[in-house]
């Protein structure tokens, strides 16, 4: 992505902290001289709902909604969520993924079964595809609510920041007793794109 400005597109299901780690990454453009716009979208409002973020950056931005096709980055917190908003990235675009399945209603009930061959069909649209288990390595922390600040720092290869604008957001916008176990989360998830990303045949 070219540093002048850019579209990142969060995606996933109410409960996973996408709405935080929105906020952390607009705060950190900020710290770091941007303008920022940003939007959200909430489904169902009982956790388990689709939740995205449009989250637009640059030296002015002035409308905060990104259109299909447009996205520099996808930031999936979950697989079915990457498969259903993947026609958000742009050609060629980013998109990482959180290797965790949470089944809908419709496949918790017994009613459909959970898509099989989702990165296969990711892939078909943009090579650049970056799956990672963030859930394993917040649970590593001993904290699975910093699930979302994993995925931030594995996104944030791509994004261009220096790692204290990302550290000076979590500063702002988090009790100071919660900053520490998150600075973590977000180095471990810097850690997973490269080495200890997950490939194809690791499923």
């Amino acid at each position: 992505m070219s540093a002048p400005g850019g579209n990142i597109f969060l995606a996933g299901v109410g409960g996973q902290g996408i709405l935080l780690a929105s906020e952390v990454l607009g705060e950190a453009f900020l710290a770091a001289g941007y303008d920022v716009k940003k939007s959200e979208v909430h489904g169902m409002a009982q956790r388990g709902g689709a939740v995205t973020t449009h989250l637009r950056f640059g030296p002015k931005v002035y409308s905060p909604l990104i259109e299909p096709g447009t996205a520099d980055i996808l930031i999936a917190f979950e697989k079915l969520e990457a498969l259903r908003f993947i026609h958000y990235l742009k050609p060629g675009g980013t998109a990482v993924v959180n290797a965790q399945e949470i089944p809908p209603a419709p496949v918790s009930s017994g009613q459909e079964r959970y898509p099989e061959g989702i990165e296969e069909a990711l892939r078909a649209v943009t090579p650049h595809v970056h799956l990672v288990d963030a859930l394993t390595a917040a649970l590593a922390l001993h904290e699975v609510r910093a699930v979302n600040m994993v995925m931030a720092g594995a996104a944030s290869h791509f994004l261009p920041l220096p790692e204290d604008a990302y550290v000076a957001a979590l500063t702002k916008r988090l009790p100071a007793k919660y900053v520490e176990v998150n600075v973590r989360a977000f180095r471990a998830g810097q850690a997973l794109v490269g080495y200890g990303e997950m490939q194809p045949n690791d499923q």
